[in-house]
């Protein structure tokens, strides 16, 4: 029986690439539904991620970040994503870092209406701030700015004013029934989960040796009661990349192989086999019909 002036809607969060939308978006769900690293653009579909409470349901969008740097059709696809979750959903939430505004923060700003009371800003990682009374000033030049609905200072790591956060969102929210089970928290498939830890790891794993080319396929999946069986590959442009990847006798890639095994276990709560290969293929994303291919729409 769904309460009485019950809420529910599509809150989108968006911001410039590494502010911290993925790290937020986890939080307040509090399952893994978002891959997160220190590079940029770990992001790039539009996950949708799903919170149920007493009296409303959240269905966010966690959004690539807005990038202008580079332009190829990969970049160009999730510029669109960004653009398109602005307009599509009840509420906005734009992320920004403690220490101020960026001038890739303001080219995100650009996106938003100016007519739009539907916008909080997240003043993100506030606990790495020494003196708190610098917010204060920033708070104030961020009104001048935009007419946000709310400004919530947070550490999406910690934890911190997270809550707060969620119950100026639950104010734009309008009156609905929920639109998902309450036990749902994401509309993902248990392969694409699966393929963004992969991903994940491998981020991580490499870190600055890792080209910005590299993408993941589930190439066999079979599972029963018990176990799982997965066979995947990770593409990357070039053949110098391949070799990144795989590492001295093939320590880095036995390593991303083995902390994506352990997380995908836990997911899905049975034991795991993961094998992953490494394939290049050339230009693939700035290829129309590759990025289609790879699920990259």
């Amino acid at each position: 029986m769904v309460k009485e002036n019950f809420r529910c809607g599509y809150i989108a969060v968006v911001g410039r690439p590494n502010v911290g939308k993925s790290t937020l978006i986890n939080t307040m769900i509090g399952e893994k539904v978002s891959i997160t690293s220190k590079k940029p653009q770990t992001t790039r579909n539009r996950v949708l991620g799903v919170v149920t409470t007493q009296t409303a349901q959240f269905v966010f969008v966690d959004t690539p970040g807005f990038q202008t740097k580079y332009g190829n059709a990969l970049i160009r696809g999730m510029n669109r994503s960004v653009r398109a979750s602005i307009a599509d959903t009840d509420a906005v939430v734009l992320v920004i870092e403690a220490g101020g505004w960026k001038p890739a923060d303001e080219k995100v700003l650009e996106l938003l209406p100016r007519e739009s009371s539907n916008v909080i800003l997240a003043i993100n990682k506030v606990d790495m701030v020494k003196q708190k009374d610098s917010l204060l000033p920033l708070m104030a030049e961020s009104m001048q700015k935009y007419p946000f609905a709310a400004i919530v200072p947070i550490s999406a790591e910690k934890g911190r004013q997270v809550t707060e956060l969620m119950a100026e969102i639950e104010k734009l929210m309008p009156e609905n029934p929920p639109f998902f089970d309450p036990d749902v928290y994401t509309d993902k498939t248990p392969r694409f989960l699966a393929a963004e830890t992969i991903r994940e790891k491998a981020f991580r794993l490499l870190g600055d040796e890792l080209p910005y080319g590299i993408a993941v396929t589930i190439d066999k999946w079979t599972e029963d009661d018990k176990k799982a069986e997965i066979i995947a590959t990770l593409i990357v442009e070039r053949e110098a990349h391949k070799g990144i990847v795989i590492g001295a006798q093939g320590e880095k890639l036995r390593e991303i192989s083995r902390l994506a095994r352990m997380d995908i276990a836990d997911m899905l709560a049975k034991s795991v086999y993961l094998e992953v290969w490494v394939r290049v293929r050339k230009g693939w994303n700035d290829d129309a019909r590759a990025l289609k291919t790879l699920g990259y729409e």
